[in-house]
């Protein structure tokens, strides 16, 4: 797999798919704006076409009720795919928050839990050497909780890339891949894990640059804030995930991106 062969797929899928097509081009249109949080800048972006993720229902009856459209039976007859590793499929994201944005799902309909893939993580990172990688646990942004997945993003679009003095984060760096392993599987066994037994709450990015990797991953101890669920002025369509902790912050609603302030995502990140 080379970055070519990832150029092929969306100049494929942009010229064959409509619905990506006509979002991506959407997306050349966004509005977004920019707010200083605790001295670190943060972007909000308006971006309508993300409210079918930011309103996932995402508890075990709709989850049970619906069909996964991870699986490959119930994709879009137009979506196309590049195979990774015999074990994932890379797909461009219909959906976009990033100019080049990619969906990364396993083959087989498994859960999302990261213990066993992390390693398949740093893999993607070092093959997509233009994105950053990131994965969102169950409770902590997936839409898709019922089938693991990875995405992708391309370079330069968020802010923690060249800022990463950010409270409330742990960053490993390392150009050894067993190094990392180890580490992280120290950070995860430290974590608090949910009660019925599930891995512990968080994101994680991942890139690598300069011969090594990066990785940044946010505890979690809430999925989403009060705000999401508040009745009236106070209500804010926000449901943070690897991208709001970036340092994009997703606001699918024209109301909550003008009077988002950074009081609001300072609050926020402390509450998850």
């Amino acid at each position: 797999m080379t970055q070519i062969s990832i150029n092929h797929l969306f100049n494929e899928q942009l010229s064959n798919w409509e619905l990506a097509r006509n979002n991506y081009l959407a997306l050349e249109q966004v509005r977004i704006k920019t707010l200083i949080v605790d001295g670190r800048e943060y972007k909000v972006q308006f971006n309508p076409a993300r409210i079918i993720s930011s309103a996932a229902k995402t508890d075990a009856q709709s989850i049970r009720e619906r069909k996964c459209f991870l699986c490959a039976e119930n994709r879009p007859p137009e979506q196309k795919g590049i195979s990774f590793n015999g074990r994932y499929t890379i797909l461009i994201n219909p959906f976009p928050i990033f100019p080049r944005h990619l969906t990364i799902p396993a083959l087989e309909h498994t859960p999302q839990l990261i213990a066993s893939r992390f390693g398949d993580m740093l893999d993607l990172a070092q093959q997509l050497g233009d994105y950053v990688v990131f994965y969102n646990g169950p409770d902590c942004g997936a839409s898709a909780p019922d089938h693991f997945h990875f995405q992708a993003g391309n370079k330069g679009f968020l802010p923690i890339e060249k800022d990463r003095n950010v409270q409330n984060m742990i960053c490993i760096e390392s150009d050894k891949k067993e190094e990392l392993l180890d580490s992280f599987r120290k950070v995860y066994d430290a974590m608090e894990e949910k009660p019925e037994g599930d891995e512990p709450m968080m994101n994680i990015l991942a890139w690598y640059e300069a011969a090594k990797w990066i990785v940044c991953i946010f505890p979690r101890k809430k999925h989403r804030p009060a705000c999401y669920s508040a009745e009236g002025e106070a209500n804010l369509l926000i449901s943070p995930a690897s991208v709001d902790l970036g340092g994009v912050f997703i606001t699918p609603l024209k109301k909550d991106f003008e009077k988002i302030t950074a009081e609001d995502i300072g609050k926020i990140l402390r509450e998850i």
